[in-house]
């Protein structure tokens, strides 16, 4: 299977850069990872509801043209269905045995995501009703991901 984080934003902190990159590594033998960086927009401080509509349609966009049609998208938002481990790692082996080759999981910018993106996910995701660093997300996602793997293949996984 084939699963792509499309994120808005890029790493900065070389913490979190190193963080992905050891899930990169332990995922490559459970699957094809790809991580894709969206341009995130500068949002101006006291930005009005249009203009936060605008960049969050902006980067919407950016993010759509990453997404195939066979893809299943799984977008994460608070307002998502919330699910624990072993929920995840039950839905992705399914898709996986329904014949799904490629899930993308979207992490939005600061501003969450699009309505456009949003209507364009088949799921929506939640791991908590708080708001998180869209770098951060992208470690604890890239950890739950690997750890959906190791729940599939039955191996231990500290708790």
């Amino acid at each position: 299977m084939k699963i792509t984080i499309l994120a808005v934003g890029k790493i900065k902190e070389s913490f979190y850069r190193e963080a992905v990159r050891e899930f990169e590594k332990r995922l490559g033998r459970y699957c094809r990872l790809q991580i894709v960086e969206v341009l995130d927009e500068k949002t101006p401080e006291r930005a009005s509801a249009a203009e936060q509509a605008a960049i969050k349609d902006r980067e919407g966009a950016g993010i759509l043209k990453h997404i195939r049609d066979n893809a299943f998208v799984i977008a994460l938002a608070i307002e998502g269905q919330m699910t624990d481990s072993p929920g995840l790692a039950e839905k992705i082996r399914l898709l996986g045995v329904n014949g799904t080759s490629h899930v993308v999981f979207v992490i939005g910018g600061s501003l969450g995501l699009s309505d456009k993106v949003l209507g364009r996910a088949d799921m929506q995701l939640s791991f908590s009703k708080m708001t998180f660093p869209h770098q951060l997300m992208r470690v604890i996602l890239l950890e739950q991901i690997y750890r959906s793997y190791r729940i599939i293949n039955q191996e231990p996984y500290h708790k």
